[in-house]
């Protein structure tokens, strides 16, 4: 145990677990993880081994007995119907009857409806009338002769959730950690390992918190396959809600004008929609517009009557190309769907996380230390939408005035969120509030930017603030604030795509180089055909082939042994050479054919998949496939702007060499390796990679 962990169990003793059991007991049940940290912080919630290995059995006994999967739901309906009493742990919904004029609960898991549910219980947990709730239940079976009536009585309903907590408790507790901890603490608390993260990418992965923590908080976030973009909103916490499929019905979300009810963002604290991007979705323009009105007024109309609401909204969207590439080509809002690409509706969003940032999740990078219940932590962010911070840097600093109203409210939203995460209890010294401070400015800035591409009417604004003279109150020295992706790509940053379209107002900005770091150009290339001698060296895939894959929009592989991990690995330093050979803000595509490993197939496979999520962002769209037909010898590269490039011996032209040892450069550096020999022959063809003919 590291003394974090054990500072950890000390200040909050019975409210933390260790992250790995959730794991460990979790098995096939289909729960959420906040179902299972309820149940662990029962009995688990100890740094004692012999205890927690007790607790865990008992948690598996519980699981075993109670949760209901839906493959063996009839043997348990059969078992209530012998013992007459049964409890099960299941997601509970309920409607109201009105032609009996009673409430109806059902059971998802359990397959069982019309149970009845006293309107006492609904009042006390109104979530069970939209989408459901996890619950602990105790139902009776009675059989009937009326065939109105539903034999399933509701005995006892207990949602999964913590009964109280002791806030100031927790207050005072957090005044025993300095930031750094605190910050590693929060991070194990949503099961992230903080050691493999930096502090930047730390903060990064708080943002998502903030929705629970802050009302009507608008946040999107954008970025690749893979990095638990949906994770937080589906597993943390009882209060929010995860849609899938990003597609939502108005009656839904806000209100059913027919009934009367209200959707979604009247019981939840955090709305978040799953695969938001992609310009296929079929959205409702009505939908559209009542968000844009409830994101900036927190509030929305049905037929003459206002209603208002204090959910958070999040979007969260897979990106298919790189940031340099959506910056030269588009906007870094590009992938969503048409209807919510309005400078409008994207004006209310807060802050954009910059997905690409996020390191795609790997096994070590989850926590095996203490963290706390996620329902704790959730129940604590939830008594602190009660409260604003968003006042606490003005003692210190204060915004341009260049700065619109609503940047300002996008910033202060942030700031106030990161401020009740990191420091509920107040002790952040100017050092802490700044960092903060940026940080929130940044992301808002991230989103006002690509406004200004998307639509010329947006002017451009001074990110930018002042530090306060300590000793005068005075401003002091303005301080501007640029996003990673303006330092990084400055020449392609600035381009205001809209300025393109006719009838834009014209932008000098658009004038700029788009490419951020231009190529050298290409040496003279030219047909031929080359032999090499055993053992020779000064050879590279960078001096043999990159002249010719330089400026290729598809380049198609064919190699029938591309199997074994060198063979691999050599197919992997080839795509570092197209790497090296096309611009940043172009993307490349590379399609293999080879032949499967009779005996290591899956093994080839899953290293393809590896490599495939290595390139992706980095700008090349890795794909392969297996040929069949036993006949494929040849071994050739083919691009679409007209070169074949013909190898007697594929990619395989090295010598053996120690590839384990970091220290030789025979390992980093290929003209250092002595080669096979073989041959090579360079073909001019037709664009596309037709023959000439």
């Amino acid at each position: 145990m590291t003394p974090l962990d054990q500072k950890i169990n000390t200040h909050f003793p019975g409210l933390v677990v260790r992250k790995d059991l959730v794991k460990t007991v979790k098995g096939n049940a289909i729960v959420p993880t906040y179902v299972l940290e309820y149940l662990l912080g029962q009995y688990c919630a100890t740094n004692d081994e012999p205890t927690i290995q007790t607790g865990i059995e008992t948690v598996r006994e519980i699981l075993r007995k109670h949760y209901v999967h839906r493959n063996v739901a009839g043997l348990v309906r059969s078992n209530m119907k012998v013992k007459g009493r049964y409890k099960v742990i299941d997601k509970v919904s309920v409607d109201l009857n009105d032609k009996k004029d009673v409430y109806e609960a059902q059971f998802a898991n359990l397959g069982i409806k019309q149970v009845l549910v006293d309107s006492g219980t609904v009042k006390k947990h109104p979530k069970l009338l939209v989408s459901g709730v996890w619950c602990i239940a105790d139902l009776e079976y009675e059989f009937t002769e009326d065939k109105n009536a539903s034999p399933w009585v509701l005995s006892t309903l207990k949602p999964i959730q913590l009964s109280h907590f002791d806030f100031d408790g927790y207050l005072e507790a957090r005044k025993q950690f300095s930031i750094d901890e605190w910050m590693d603490l929060l991070l194990q608390s949503i099961g992230l390992n903080p050691e493999m993260f930096g502090r930047r990418s730390k903060l990064t992965q708080l943002i998502r918190l903030i929705p629970f923590c802050e009302r009507n908080y608008n946040l999107i976030e954008l970025g690749p396959k893979g990095t638990g973009k949906s994770h937080i909103y589906s597993e943390f916490s009882p209060h929010g809600i995860l849609i899938s499929g990003g597609e939502v019905s108005v009656p839904k979300l806000f209100v059913n004008n027919s009934s009367g009810k209200i959707g979604l963002v009247g019981y939840w604290d955090c709305v978040a929609f799953d695969e938001f991007a992609g310009k296929q979705k079929r959205v409702d323009k009505a939908l559209v517009d009542i968000m844009k009105n409830y994101m900036a007024n927190k509030s929305f109309s049905r037929g003459v009557e206002t209603l208002g609401a204090e959910a958070s909204m999040v979007f969260v969207g897979n990106t298919q190309h790189t940031v340099p590439y959506m910056l030269k080509h588009s906007d870094l809002f590009c992938e969503l769907p048409d209807k919510f690409y309005d400078s409008a509706f994207l004006d209310r969003i807060h802050f954009y996380i910059p997905g690409w940032e996020v390191d795609i999740i790997r096994g070590e990078m989850f926590s095996n230390g203490y963290g706390f219940v996620v329902d704790y932590l959730a129940e604590i962010l939830r008594s602190l939408r009660n409260h604003d911070y968003s006042d606490r840097y003005r003692e210190h600093f204060t915004l341009s005035s260049d700065i619109s109203t609503r940047d300002r409210d996008g910033i202060n939203k942030t700031f106030s969120g990161l401020m009740k995460i990191l420091f509920p209890h107040g002790g952040a010294t100017r050092e802490d509030i700044e960092e903060l401070l940026r940080f929130s400015i940044e992301g808002r800035k991230r989103v006002k930017d690509q406004l200004m591409r998307i639509d010329a009417t947006y002017s451009e604004v001074r990110f930018a603030y002042f530090a306060r003279e300590q000793e005068t109150g005075n401003k002091g020295q303005e301080k501007l604030v640029c996003t990673l992706e303006e330092e990084e790509y400055p020449g392609s940053y600035h381009k205001t795509v809209a300025s393109d379209q006719p009838g834009a107002a014209s932008d000098e900005r658009a004038s700029e180089p788009s490419a951020p770091t231009p190529l050298p150009p290409a040496p003279s290339l030219t047909e031929g055909h080359l032999t090499f001698q055993e053992n020779q060296k000064g050879l590279s895939f960078d001096a043999l082939l990159g002249p010719y894959l330089r400026g290729a929009a598809v380049i198609t592989v064919t190699d029938p042994y591309i199997r074994l991990f060198y063979q691999v690995r050599n197919f992997m330093e080839f795509l570092e050479t197209v790497v090296k050979h096309k611009a940043p803000d172009e993307e490349v595509s590379v399609h293999l054919v080879t032949t499967e490993d009779e005996f290591k197939g899956e093994q080839q496979k899953a290293h393809f998949e590896k490599m495939q999520a290595a390139a992706s962002p980095v700008g090349v769209n890795f794909t392969w496939e297996f040929d069949g037909t036993g006949t494929l010898h040849a071994r050739h590269i083919v691009t679409d702007h007209g070169w074949k490039i013909s190898l007697d011996r594929g990619l395989d032209i090295f010598q053996h060499y120690e590839m384990n040892d970091a220290f030789a450069f025979t390992n980093r550096l290929q003209q250092y390796r002595p080669c096979k020999a073989f041959e090579i022959t360079y073909i001019r063809q037709e664009e596309n990679g037709v023959d000439p003919g």
